[in-house]
């Protein structure tokens, strides 16, 4: 089906990343070419090392692409300004790493409440509590990552990319440092929030079973795409 251009929150064209190595620069995206429509659930599949993470890192504007252009709600990734890529990220794009990335000083709550407040959100601690009961964990708000399960951290972590209602929701290996149990009730939740806002879905996995549960899967190697499949419609 052809998608208008309102359609696409993600048009990515030959995008290129070059890093410095010990050995001299390393090319790490060779070209790549991807657009994203609203709504979609994506997976980025491939070993390690084929550039998979370093592609959603340059969507998401976390690493600045060598070259090519990157276009998310309108906004040239590729010649914006880090103070412009940070107004640009702001309440539009989630990010859930493997690592879950939460201040130990503060409890759930405040992980979740505090970034929102930062942003400028009217009722951040209201909305906060209320994601993070979307999450299954109401009765978790004033416990600190210390006292918290891996999955439990990575909830909270969810829950902080997803108060804000963004449009676009990057996942990295969401379920590297859990055990299998756990990580597939993760990847549940995922897909719940984003069946529940209406978000546009990008996973980065290694996991061919992961990848299953998106209804388009890319595969990369050695930093470019090789294959791009929409799942036939059960």
């Amino acid at each position: 089906m052809a998608r208008s251009d309102t359609d696409i929150v993600i048009d990515a064209a030959n995008v290129t990343l070059t890093l410095s190595g010990a050995a001299g620069p390393v090319e790490i995206l060779k070209g790549v070419d991807i657009s994203l429509g609203r709504g979609e659930s994506v997976a980025i599949l491939g070993p390690s090392g084929s550039g998979k993470s370093s592609l959603m890192a340059v969507l998401s504007g976390l690493e600045r692409a060598t070259s090519g252009n990157i276009l998310i709600g309108g906004n040239n990734f590729g010649t914006m300004s880090e103070d412009e890529l940070a107004r640009a990220r702001r309440g539009q794009i989630g990010i859930v790493l493997q690592a879950f990335h939460l201040l130990p000083t503060m409890t759930a709550l405040e992980n979740v409440a505090v970034p929102l407040e930062l942003a400028g959100a009217a009722n951040a601690f209201t909305r906060a509590e209320a994601e993070l009961k979307a999450v299954g964990l109401g009765h978790r708000l004033t416990h600190y990552p210390s006292q918290l399960s891996g999955g439990e951290q990575q909830r909270v972590a969810i829950a902080r990319a997803t108060a804000p209602g963004p449009t676009l929701l990057f996942a990295d290996e969401p379920t590297g440092n859990l055990d299998g149990s756990t990580g597939h009730e993760i990847v549940d939740l995922l897909f719940d929030r984003q069946a529940a806002q209406g978000t546009t879905l990008l996973m980065v996995t290694h996991d061919p079973e992961v990848a299953a549960r998106c209804a388009r899967i890319v595969e990369m190697r050695d930093g470019k795409i090789v294959s791009d499949k929409v799942k036939a419609a059960a």
